[in-house]
Parts: C-alpha cells; sequence; structure tokens
C-alpha cells in the first residue's frame, strides 16, 4: 500500500539504506533499552530496532499509516503502536502506568516546523529520559548544539543546553529522503543530564532572562535586559564577573546567565 506523504504533518520518508544503518549504530542499543520512538512512519527504522532491545513504544499521529506499520511490525512482539500526538503525549503519566522504572531512549524523524516544541515538551520530561536522537534541519541542530561567542548561539540553545549535553552526531543529505525536502538534516543527540547545568534559585528568571538577553539580538546585553533586571544588579554583575559593559548576549556563558538570575533573585526576595 502506498501512501501520499502528509505536508501538513511534515512528513519526509528517510529511504537511503546506509542512513538507515547508521542511525541505528549510533543509537547503541542494548537489550535493556525501552525506546519511545516519535513518528514511526511505516516502521522500517522501527523494524530494526525491535529486535535488539526490550521494549519499543512506536508514535504514530497519522491514521493512515497505522495499517502499514501494523504489517511492518507484525513480528515484533514487544512494540506497541500509540496513535497520538507527541505534544499532547503525557509522557510522565505514560511511565507511570506501564511502570516503567529504568531510564527510556527517544528517537525520531521529527517534523522540522515543530522541532523547537517536541524538544521543549520532551525536556519537560527528562527525568524520565537518558538520551534523545532526533533527526533535524541541519541548521536547527547548529543553533542546539552551538557554544558562545558563535553565531548560532541563541536562547534555544542555553535552554536545551541547560538540561542536556547536544551533539551532532552526522550530517544527512536532503537526497535521503521522499519526499525531497528543501534542506539538508543532522542527527542530533542529547544527553540529559542529571543535575541542571547550572545552579538558579529560579528557572522561571533564569530563562526569562536568556529569552530577553537574545529578545532583541543587535543589541548590548544592558539594553536587552532594561526594565528586567535592576541596573544596580546589572552593574554588581559587570563588576564581579570583569565583563565588558557593552558585551552582547551571546558572549555570555550559562555560567554567566546563571549568575545575573541569581544575583536579581537575591534582590528581589530581599
Amino acid at each position: 500500500m502506498r501512501i501520499k506523504s502528509k505536508k501538513s504533518l511534515g512528513q519526509n520518508f528517510l529511504v537511503d539504506q546506509n542512513i538507515r544503518n547508521k542511525i541505528i549504530n549510533s543509537l547503541e542499543l542494548k537489550e535493556s533499552d525501552i525506546i519511545f520512538e516519535i513518528g514511526s512512519g511505516r516502521g522500517e527504522l522501527t523494524a530494526l530496532i525491535a529486535p535488539r532491545v526490550s521494549r519499543v513504544y512506536a508514535l504514530e499521529i497519522d491514521k493512515r499509516l497505522l495499517e502499514i506499520l501494523s504489517e511492518s511490525l507484525a513480528g515484533c512482539k514487544n512494540t506497541e503502536i500509540i496513535n497520538q500526538d507527541v505534544l499532547k503525549f503525557d509522557l510522565d503519566g505514560f511511565v507511570k502506568d506501564r511502570r516503567i522504572e529504568s531510564k527510556i531512549k527517544v528517537f525520531g524523524n521529527i517534523p522540522y516546523y515543530i522541532s523547537s516544541p517536541i524538544i521543549e515538551h520532551l525536556l519537560g520530561f527528562c527525568k524520565h529520559i537518558g538520551e534523545i536522537f532526533l533527526t533535524v534541519q541541519k541548521e536547527f541542530g547548529a543553533r542546539v548544539a552551538a557554544i558562545p561567542g558563535s553565531k548560532d548561539y541563541g536562547s534555544f540553545s542555553c535552554f536545551t543546553q541547560y538540561y542536556a549535553l547536544p551533539k551532532i552526531l552526522f550530517d544527512i543529505s536532503k537526497n535521503c529522503f521522499r519526499p525531497l525536502p528543501k534542506v539538508d538534516s543532522s542527527f542530533l543527540k542529547l544527553e540529559i543530564r542529571n543535575h541542571p547545568a547550572v545552579n538558579v534559585a529560579s528557572e522561571a528568571l533564569f530563562f526569562k532572562i536568556v529569552r530577553s538577553g537574545f529578545g532583541k539580538r543587535r543589541k548590548i546585553l544592558r539594553n536587552s535586559l532594561l526594565g528586567i533586571v535592576d541596573p544596580q544588579v546589572l552593574d554588581k554583575f559587570f563588576s564581579e564577573i570583569s565583563l565588558d559593559r557593552n558585551i552582547r548576549p551571546e558572549r555570555l556563558t550559562l555560567e554567566n546567565f546563571a549568575f545575573l538570575a541569581n544575583l536579581q533573585f537575591s534582590i528581589k526576595k530581599a
């Protein structure tokens, strides 16, 4: 049965067998692994993963693909197909319901246009996840893994790296997919940290400062944070960290942002 891809779901099916094998090898599968796959599609990769692991939960939003997926996985008794939108999926409740005690490994070829919301959603359940492997747009992967001072470094880099250690494992040509996307891809690994990268008194304030700092990227940091951080806090921050008062946000590390947020929190609390 041939199913035409749905543009509204951002469907691009991976057809290159060499890349499929490369992905499987990169997952470093173990018999004890519990896999949560996002966008199982027609089940080609799912069928390769299932015999190597303990359990696979195959999430697929497109009802048209369920029959094909069931046929592809007919011999995989350790696989459960779930017809649901990942952005509405309660992983916390699911883990409790299935009595899953070990960290799960998340894998998926996700729609490019909702890559950020999917990662944000997954990181909300990071206590249940050990690693996340995703096929993403190449430029997006560069943003996630960017280091301070680089052109790709921004608020989403900080957000992701607060919870995880990102690494681009390899790039994938657009020619490996059908239908042909307009851009190349990267296979991205996010290793979930046991604890956040930095200690902050208020995560909400920390992320507010990060977002505000990068909200007007061409502005220097102290102008971007007007109304968010008290002027005396900024003065103390620049003095104690010995940073240029005209520094731009992309030069700050997570540690710098955390220090600034904690200074502001202490002032407000007092």
